[in-house]
């Protein structure tokens, strides 16, 4: 028999403790270290790749497929609009204006065309 604590019991409890503890150590882990220390360069270089990675992971997906298929028609507003995004932004840098131009693309065609 399990004690219950507004019904919630023991183990859960204690689940939910452990996991408190171990983020509580991960993060402050440098603050409790007293040596100084540094990312080794490789490390440093391979963090610099993450933001690009991560977008990357989120965003391809969502242009290549349509629930998970692959499409199969060149009559989708998200591809015309992200190959313009993506040579706005090597014209120009600008994420905003990237931002803009893929929608100004994106919207006639998915809203007026239906793609």
């Amino acid at each position: 028999m399990s004690a219950n604590f507004g019904g919630t019991d023991l183990w859960t409890l204690a689940v939910i403790a452990g996991l408190a503890l171990v983020t509580v150590l991960t993060r402050s882990f440098f603050f409790i270290s007293s040596k100084s220390w540094q990312l080794p360069h490789w490390a440093q270089r391979g963090l610099q790749y993450a933001p690009i990675a991560a977008l990357s992971a989120v965003v391809v997906p969502e242009i290549i497929t349509v629930q998970g298929v692959l499409i199969s028609t060149w009559q989708d507003a998200r591809i015309f609009s992200s190959v313009v995004g993506a040579a706005v932004y090597f014209w120009r840098r600008d994420v905003f204006l990237t931002i803009i131009a893929g929608m100004v693309v994106y919207l006639p065609l998915h809203l007026g065309l239906g793609w």
